[in-house]
């Protein structure tokens, strides 16, 4: 299959097919594990538990509200990918809809989102690691994630979907045993403990609308991660099935795994308690029931998570890097391949994360915060860029290939507005929060950049 992206500008394919020299060695199952796995990461393990604290039992409300804004995401973001898989997905996608400028911003943006949050993750392994073995420095643990990670990612994209399969079913066994012990809790049925009832949830909203606000913008960017799945759809045995089935089980996935677990633990455990934060909102859950080691078992599904993450995050950043080479949007070194993998593009997209690494601990207070506020909203910026493109693509395929639309995005065009009117709204959600309010402002300055700087290489290129 075809994978040419069309100029924008002048309306011609490019002379070679995007993705051409890529491999195809990722199978049904590698793809289906890392759609599935790929909802589960260390935000919802961790993470979750600052929104719980904020936002008390309404966190159910705030998982649910950005969960459906998610879920049109996806979709939108499916039906363009199954009509033109491409590993520079959303990228791709926008340079076709809106113009090269527009490509380059989503592209380079996303590729610094995904370079840093490689360090962030290192450092949190590190951390968990460093925790069993005191005596060893974590720089040393993050440097041997790196080299792990990035030499399976050199050698074959059938070696990135063999980790990420096995990670996707740890993380997956792990947060279905959780919803299994906890819901037999909480119907009575678990031995040993007594069902709570609603005594937990009786204060459903503690904190009132501020505190429903911060655990939205909590959960919101608890959802990152679910656009590896139509990068590596490209590389897959079959991209426009890889891609359909993924998008087609989003909903039940995000539904049970996020808002299913978070009504499991405001149900067992209560809002306030200091171990929803301290520990985490999982290991708290399985301490109320009484669980031997919950907290180190939690701890190596926490690791196992961030790995995972570590791992798609190379995978990912290689991937946007070399599509955005192979339509002219940035330095040809990146695109070379060798093996059917962009090498060069794996190893910068390594070196670029173990520099984050390093910042955080020679500049913490100061280079590498100013590095985290700014890609601190990279992932609407992202979601806006698949909203406006899919508006333009889907009247275009309507027209001229409608064959291509393999999924389809819900009731069209009216859920793609709803979609850009919810993320509008997270926008000015974050302007009335302070600490939000600098990721906000930090990241649009870097948009800014990018967009000039795109705009000044389409009109350079005529």
């Amino acid at each position: 299959m075809s994978n040419s992206t069309t100029n924008s500008t002048t309306g011609k394919a490019p002379q070679q097919p995007a993705d051409a020299a890529l491999s195809h060695g990722l199978k049904q199952r590698h793809l289906s594990m890392i759609a599935l796995g790929g909802v589960i990461g260390a935000g919802l393990f961790v993470g979750s538990g600052a929104g719980i604290a904020a936002a008390g039992p309404s966190i159910v409300v705030a998982y649910t509200l950005s969960g459906l804004l998610v879920m049109l995401v996806m979709r939108m973001l499916g039906e363009m990918s199954a009509a033109y898989p491409s590993s520079g997905s959303f990228s791709a996608h926008a340079e076709r809809a809106i113009g090269p400028w527009a490509g380059f911003t989503a592209g380079w943006a996303f590729w610094v989102l995904l370079c840093t949050a490689v360090g962030l993750e290192g450092i949190g392994a590190a951390q968990i690691v460093h925790g069993w073995l005191p005596g060893t420095p974590e720089w040393a643990w993050v440097a041997l994630f790196m080299v792990v990670f990035c030499g399976t990612n050199l050698a074959a994209v059938k070696n990135f979907g063999e980790f990420e399969f096995w990670f996707a079913a740890l993380k997956v066994g792990a947060i279905s045993l959780f919803l299994v012990l906890g819901v037999l809790a909480i119907a009575g049925v678990l031995p040993g403990t007594d069902a709570p009832g609603t005594s937990h949830l009786s204060d459903f909203l503690p904190n009132g609308g501020d505190g429903l606000i911060i655990g939205l913008l909590a959960s919101v960017f608890a959802y990152g991660g679910l656009e590896t799945v139509t990068i590596a759809a490209a590389e897959s045995e079959n991209p426009v099935k890889g891609v359909a089935s993924a998008v087609r089980t989003a909903m039940w996935r995000i539904a049970l795994f996020y808002i299913g677990s978070m009504a499991v633990i405001v149900t067992l455990v209560p809002w306030d308690s200091p171990e929803v934060v301290e520990k985490g909102p999982y290991v708290a859950a399985l301490d109320e029931l009484g669980i031997p080691g919950a907290g180190q078992l939690m701890n190596i599904v926490v690791l196992v998570a961030l790995l995972s993450a570590m791992n798609a995050n190379i995978y990912g950043a290689s991937r946007i890097g070399y599509s955005l080479v192979e339509r002219g949007q940035g330095p040809r070194t990146l695109g070379r391949v060798s093996g059917g993998v962009p090498r060069i593009a794996v190893l910068v997209s390594s070196l670029f994360g173990f520099g984050c690494v390093l910042l955080s601990y020679w500049r913490p207070d100061d280079v590498f915060s100013w590095l985290l506020n700014m890609i601190g909203a990279v992932i609407l910026i992202v979601w806006i860029f698949i909203a406006v493109a899919q508006l333009r693509l889907r009247r275009r395929l309507e027209r001229e290939a409608p064959g291509k639309l393999a999924v389809r995005m819900w009731g069209f065009p009216w859920l793609t507005w709803v979609a850009l009117a919810g993320m509008a709204a997270v926008f000015v959600l974050m302007a009335r929060e302070p600490d939000t309010r600098v990721q906000l402002y930090s990241t649009g300055g870097m948009t800014l950049v990018l967009a000039a700087v795109g705009y000044a290489r389409q009109r350079r290129r005529g």
